[in-house]
């Protein structure tokens, strides 16, 4: 089976970094870690399975070919680029993520 390659881009990976940051202050350093790790883990799943993700239900988005994964309360946004998943944004559900920079 064909493994893609994941690359967390830069906005992304400073989006973890907040969400970590917001649960250290809020619940705890155990909890800030086991967040951050959870997100990791369900990312790099796609490596073996980058399709098993609805496209985002934005039209706009769903047209450039972004898809969503859904970890817990949080939504990932990525795009398969030939063998490359590329992950663009880490955003809390409740978030207008349709305003996101893509």
């Amino acid at each position: 089976m064909a493994r893609f390659k994941i690359v967390i881009l830069a906005p992304a990976w400073q989006e973890l970094e907040e969400i970590a940051d917001y649960h250290l202050a809020t619940a705890g350093q155990i909890f800030a870690k086991k967040i951050a790790d959870k997100i990791l883990d369900a990312l790099s799943r796609l490596s073996e399975f980058p399709l098993s993700c609805p496209y985002a239900p934005d039209i706009e988005l769903k047209e450039q070919g972004y898809r969503m994964l859904v970890c817990d309360q949080y939504l990932l946004f990525y795009r398969l680029i030939d063998s490359t998943v590329c992950v663009y944004h880490i955003a809390h559900g409740a978030a207008e993520y349709g305003k996101l920079d893509y």
